[in-house]
């Protein structure tokens, strides 16, 4: 149960008066920091997530640490480190609520076979060339005592991941959303994360339980998506369809979902998988279109991208250093991870929505839209860095390409005039 452990890390850490001030002004300068670039990064056509994760990075040991290294071990001695990694896993454990509760499930219904024949080519490709990359990776850049067979298939994760959120957020920002290109792309990110999260949870149970148990870890994670889908939702539905919006009773309701994707999230964790699956169920079964959705988002969507968020982002950037990403051979490494993750998303896409009648132009922007990786590619790789089956210098190049691959996706989409419907 490491995630939970951070918990009672932060509480081991004391609660001291000057631990207390430094958490503070630390998450001050968090916050300041990632508003300042989200807001220059959206200023040049950017989702603002680009510039909260080039804010994680600056603040770390690559920059900072580097050249202001006082002024880094002022804002984040290692007293203070717990509170801040406690603070990010109820970040991310909201988000990932979150991106449950906006995936639509009328998409699919609505694009039909396409959407589903497009997403398991945007996955299977990049997947197939992540793993492939793993021979000759695991020898210099994998984790001591991390199995050849873990190793290959968490790259090829890597490399499969579309980040919903980022998606969403470009296609809301170009008036997109609404046109038909634009929800095929929503519909596919959303099959996407489904996929990506599930065979997550798969390879995290081979990884933290070992060979013999990893069959018991998989069985008990299937029952528990069973029970979620089959059992939960119906009550989910039943219950955010009853609720009545506003005062106390909509109080009361953001209580039980927060209990009860609290609860998911012990669950998973128990299990062996991770907590932030079990959040991302129950967000899931909540329906997308109901009230109860609605405020939920409206509640707390601000509040976790705002002032908690920033954390995750700083914590992923003081855990990479660019640093290590030294020499030309190391440099040459980290191009072809970002070239084999955009050929292998963008390529797959492209074939498979030519192949279900999309012209070349628009196949080729769904290819570009499902490229963008942003915060569920850095979610995806702390847990590699946590479960030891990434090294940190793989992890820094990761990082790199989670930035690079998002950062891209508007630039292309103007090359190929996507604009306006």
């Amino acid at each position: 149960m490491r995630s939970i452990s951070v918990f009672f890390a932060a509480l081991a850490v004391g609660s001291s008066d000057q631990a207390l001030s430094h958490l503070l002004i630390a998450l001050i300068v968090i916050v300041i920091v990632a508003r300042l670039l989200g807001t220059a990064a959206k200023t040049i056509g950017q989702p603002p997530v680009v510039g909260e994760m080039i804010a994680g990075i600056l603040i770390g040991p690559s920059v900072m640490g580097h050249w202001l290294p006082r002024v880094s071990a002022f804002l984040f001695p290692s007293q203070v480190l717990p509170y801040l990694s406690a603070v990010s896993q109820i970040a991310v454990i909201f988000f990932m609520f979150l991106v449950g509760v906006d995936l639509d499930a009328g998409l699919l219904r609505q694009k039909g076979g396409s959407s589903l024949v497009i997403s398991q080519a945007s996955i299977f490709a990049p997947f197939v060339l992540g793993a492939a990359l793993a021979p000759w990776l695991y020898s210099s850049l994998s984790a001591p005592g991390v199995s050849f067979a873990v190793f290959a298939l968490f790259l090829g994760i890597s490399m499969s991941v579309t980040a919903f959120p980022v998606l969403a957020r470009i296609l809301r920002d170009r008036q997109m959303h609404k046109s038909d290109l634009g929800t095929m792309a929503l519909a596919c990110a959303a099959v996407d994360d489904v996929i990506a999260w599930c065979l997550l949870a798969f390879v995290v149970g081979m990884a933290s339980s070992g060979p013999r148990q990893a069959l018991v870890t998989i069985a008990l994670t299937a029952a528990f998506i069973a029970i979620v889908l089959v059992v939960v939702r119906p009550v989910a539905v039943r219950f955010a369809r009853a609720q009545p919006v506003g005062g106390d009773a909509l109080q009361r309701t953001i209580v039980v979902v927060c209990i009860a994707a609290f609860l998911a999230s012990v669950a998973t964790d128990w299990i062996g998988i991770h907590v932030f699956f079990g959040a991302f169920l129950v967000g899931l079964v909540v329906p997308h279109d109901s009230p109860v959705a609605l405020q939920i988002k409206s509640r707390f969507e601000d509040t976790v991208s705002a002032l908690l968020l920033p954390v995750f982002f700083v914590l992923t950037g003081l855990r990479t250093q660019i640093g290590l990403i030294h020499g030309h051979r190391n440099w040459l490494i980290c191009a072809v991870v970002i070239a084999v993750a955009s050929v292998g998303k963008v390529g797959g896409t492209y074939f498979a929505a030519r192949f279900c009648g999309m012209t070349g132009r628009r196949a080729a922007a769904l290819g570009v839209l499902m490229n963008a990786r942003g915060l569920m590619e850095l979610i995806v790789l702390n847990v590699g860095l946590d479960l030891g089956v990434l090294s940190p210098a793989l992890f820094a190049m990761l990082v790199v390409m989670a930035v690079v691959t998002t950062f891209t996706t508007a630039p292309f989409l103007h090359l190929l005039a996507i604009e306006k419907p």
